[in-house]
């Protein structure tokens, strides 16, 4: 909206005079210097707006609900203010609508699909602690609202963008494409159904389950959606596409500044998320950042550099799928029970059952995030 203002209507207006404000008008059309301005709005109304919503949270009676099977750890935790991700999710909008430039499908692409998988997550929450219904949304609800967001993703891919069905593997260059040359399509739109259905539903799963530690989820946001910002703007960026052997996305470009909100909006959350927690994000929160994670990956073509963005995601997600697939595997017919490997899953659980401080956790957690997230910078010279 401001780009609108400050760039086209004010600089193209004035900005040919001597005045050096009105020439200084001219940076708002650089997509770095948005991102810039994109991530500390986000930060600031994150910040500044915290405290009132945990408040209204609070007289709202919107507590967390705590499992029986958790540590007494967690039981302390018991009604503190949840479903604070609404400030992430409101921090992320208003700032992204005001330094992007609107006329991109992938902007609202990727607004649009954080905002599905933000509802399907705020319908859990709410059924489950405003209405004081335990489980919430059965999995298969879940499942279906996260489906029908891939398919309307892949549709509006299908039908409207101009979208190649490539896929792009790090380490692999003859799998880019881009404008500089022709490529080979290696997969088709049906086929990639399948494969954007799988990262969508993957991911926003996965940050879903990693949400169980104070900052832990916010501090992990904030790692991969650093290092997604910087991937985007390279994939956008012909000059580094092609240096880099990369799928060259210009469409992509506003997506940087959508990235770069989440950054600072998950940092304003983090200051007060971080132990102890005064709000938890709540399902709304964790489902819609899982989500954005899934669709800039796949608009950029940074898919299979997902599991390095968000490794910690990832890990936490196949703790949870090898304990219970290996449950099921050793369980006895006649006593129903079977071997675990982990002592709980996800995996921040076990380490608490070893004895582990939950800040310890965190933070070890943090630097692992951090190494996963150079490590998907680093492939970008390995092609």
């Amino acid at each position: 909206m401001l780009y609108y203002l400050l760039y086209q209507v004010i600089f193209q207006t004035y900005g040919r005079g001597e005045s050096y404000f009105y020439k200084g008008l001219n940076v708002f059309q650089y997509v770095t210097f948005r991102t810039a301005l994109a991530t500390i709005t986000a930060l600031l109304i994150s910040l500044l707006f915290g405290g009132k919503v945990i408040k209204k949270l609070a007289a709202l009676n919107i507590g967390q609900e705590i499992r029986e099977e958790l540590s007494a750890e967690h039981h302390a935790k018991k009604g503190t203010p949840t479903m604070g991700g609404v400030l992430i999710l409101g921090a992320v909008f208003l700032s992204t609508i005001l330094w992007a430039r609107l006329d991109s499908l992938y902007l609202w692409l990727a607004l649009g699909a954080t905002t599905s998988f933000g509802v399907i997550g705020f319908i859990d929450d709410y059924i489950k602690i405003v209405k004081k219904r335990s489980k919430g949304l059965t999995g298969k609800q879940k499942l279906l609202g996260q489906l029908i967001t891939a398919l309307i993703v892949w549709g509006c891919l299908y039908w409207v963008a101009n979208y190649p069905w490539n896929l792009s593997i790090p380490f692999f260059k003859a799998t880019a494409i881009s404008e500089y040359s022709q490529a080979v399509t290696w997969i088709g739109p049906v086929v990639y159904l399948i494969f954007i259905i799988f990262v969508l539903l993957g991911s926003s799963n996965a940050v879903n389950l990693t949400d169980g530690m104070d900052g832990l989820a916010a501090s992990m946001t904030f790692i991969a959606m650093s290092a997604l910002t910087a991937l985007t703007y390279i994939s956008s960026d012909g000059r580094w596409a092609s240096y880099l052997d990369m799928t060259h996305k210009p469409e992509a470009a506003e997506l940087t500044v959508f990235c770069g909100a989440m950054v600072g909006a998950s940092l304003g959350f983090l200051w007060y998320n971080a132990p102890p927690a005064e709000v938890f994000m709540g399902d709304v929160g964790s489902l819609a950042i899982g989500g954005a994670l899934g669709t800039v990956a796949i608009l950029t073509k940074q898919e299979f550099l997902l599991p390095f963005i968000g490794g910690v995601f990832i890990l936490e997600a196949a703790s949870v799928m090898i304990q219970v697939s290996y449950f099921k595997w050793t369980k006895n017919p006649k006593t129903g029970v079977g071997t675990r490997i982990f002592r709980q899953a996800p995996l921040h659980h076990h380490f608490q059952l070893l004895g582990w401080k939950e800040p310890k956790i965190v933070f070890r957690f943090v630097i692992i995030g951090i190494l996963f997230a150079l490590m998907s910078l680093a492939t970008l010279k390995l092609r």
